[in-house]
């Protein structure tokens, strides 16, 4: 078959046409540098091992192509990446090459900005510590926190082994008690404070508070000291011959309480004729204690 030039003519000039233009607009490209930051990544950290304290995230490479495809770069397209198998324990310095680097096709890595990246590695260590749940507010006027409790009690933390040691308890969100005149009850996420520690698993809690009446004070005076087991054909003195009494305990009882309720006394049993210094004590009463006795002890004469 005879070969012939101008066939298909149309066709291979616009593809003469295309190529050029194709040439022209990339020969036309600038090729430039530019410094950016790029996210730092480690792989391979060995097993049972953990970096201590907050590592570099980032670090700052030059990189070289087209301006155009420069331009277009979104963030995480380069990344910095430190291989850190074989790693032990201690200070550590690990390098950063340019081949390391990964960048989409047309961009280069001219340079590194720092050739080590320094880290602190430790062996892992894993704790059961309590949970103590915070609080936000103050119950309503008149009432006061009485028992706290949490559900689960304790929860396992992981992290390096000597900021492992340090946390003495692990902690929740607020439990909002501001106002409150009853138990209040909540479920809430528990944390730890150290952000170099983590909990093993991801925690709730149900978190259980207390919200009593306040206790409140009434003083009594003038209350008579009785004696009780004097010996038989004996008599006997109190000085002075009451005492003043501070009660304690929940607004209702103590309102409702008798003044005669509380009885002072001291105890005589197993003494002779002479004169004593003794305690003066009170019975139990329901819902009610004593705070203080003024005055503590009394003179006993026992003829």
């Amino acid at each position: 078959m005879r070969y012939h030039p101008f066939r298909h003519l149309g066709l291979k000039v616009l593809s003469i046409a295309l190529a050029t233009l194709l040439w022209l607009s990339v020969a036309g490209e600038h090729v430039v540098e530019r410094s950016v930051r790029v996210p730092l990544e480690f792989r391979n950290v060995p097993d049972r091992l953990e970096i201590v304290g907050e590592p570099p995230g980032a670090v700052d490479v030059r990189v070289r192509g087209s301006s155009a495809q420069l331009s277009k770069l979104e963030p995480g397209e380069i990344v910095a990446v430190i291989d850190l198998s074989g790693a032990r324990t201690g200070a550590r310095l690990f390098p950063l090459r340019a081949d390391e680097i990964r960048a989409p096709f047309g961009v280069e890595i001219a340079q590194v900005s720092q050739s080590t990246v320094s880290l602190e590695l430790e062996k892992s260590a894993r704790r059961t510590v309590p949970i103590v749940p915070a609080t936000d507010g103050d119950p309503a006027p008149g009432y006061v926190i009485g028992r706290i409790s949490s559900e689960p009690a304790t929860v396992d933390v992981l992290g390096p082994e000597s900021r492992v040691r340090q946390v003495a308890e692990a902690t929740t969100e607020p439990v909002v008690i501001r106002n409150a005149r009853a138990r209040v009850r909540d479920v809430v996420t528990v944390g730890v404070l150290d952000p170099s520690v983590r909990l093993a698993q991801p925690v709730t809690a149900t978190v259980l508070v207390d919200v009593w009446p306040a206790p409140v004070e009434r003083e009594i005076a003038d209350v008579p000291v009785r004696w009780r087991n004097l010996p038989a054909g004996l008599r006997a003195h109190v000085t002075p011959i009451a005492v003043r009494l501070t009660i304690r305990g929940s607004r209702e009882p103590i309102a409702a309480l008798r003044s005669d309720a509380v009885q002072p006394f001291v105890d005589l049993a197993g003494l002779g004729p002479g004169r004593y210094n003794l305690r003066v004590q009170v019975d139990a009463v329901d819902n009610v204690g004593v705070s203080t006795i003024d005055p503590a002890t009394v003179t006993v004469t026992i003829r």
